[in-house]
């Protein structure tokens, strides 16, 4: 991937490449590149198409903040549960156990990995991978600092608070 060679806009639904990603029941367009920012942060635009989402997991080396523009989702950041709507964000350290789940569909999903590190090879590998919860989903994560430990949410968590 080459760098942002100049400022720019880029259209609702539109990736900075030309070329979403679908993974994970979803589309990704990178918004911003790990090589826009010298490698310091990847902001990734996600639409869901219907309920699901990721493995219980952590990252060995990069913080992820979530934004929610669209719909519901439903967080496990740590230990703790947490609903949340068009507006709301999320912050999961590197190293802290954290999923989500798409509740209603559509909606979208703001991601920002910070540093960007390798992420969005990650997720162009998951495009090439039937489903998350295979050996092979597991390997590719451990090559890119994520480490799998459970299973994704089903969405009927309770919710504290």
């Amino acid at each position: 991937m080459v760098p942002c060679d100049h400022p720019g806009k880029l259209a609702d639904g539109e990736d900075r490449f030309g070329t979403p990603m679908h993974f994970l029941n979803g589309r990704f367009d990178i918004k911003v590149s790990a090589a826009d920012t010298g490698g310091a942060l990847c902001i990734i635009d996600t639409l869901r198409d219907r309920a699901g989402g990721p493995p219980l997991h952590y990252h060995e080396h990069q913080d992820e903040w979530f934004l929610v523009r669209e719909g519901s989702f439903l967080f496990l950041i740590g230990d703790r549960f947490h609903r949340a709507g068009p507006g709301d964000s999320i912050f999961g350290p590197r190293g802290e156990p954290h999923a989500f789940r798409c509740l209603t569909a559509p909606a979208r999903l703001l991601l920002v990995f910070q540093p960007a590190l390798r992420i969005e090879e990650f997720f162009a590998g998951g495009t090439r991978l039937e489903q998350a919860e295979t050996a092979a989903f597991d390997a590719l994560s451990l090559a890119h600092g994520i480490v799998n430990i459970g299973p994704p949410l089903r969405g009927d968590e309770p919710v504290e608070g």
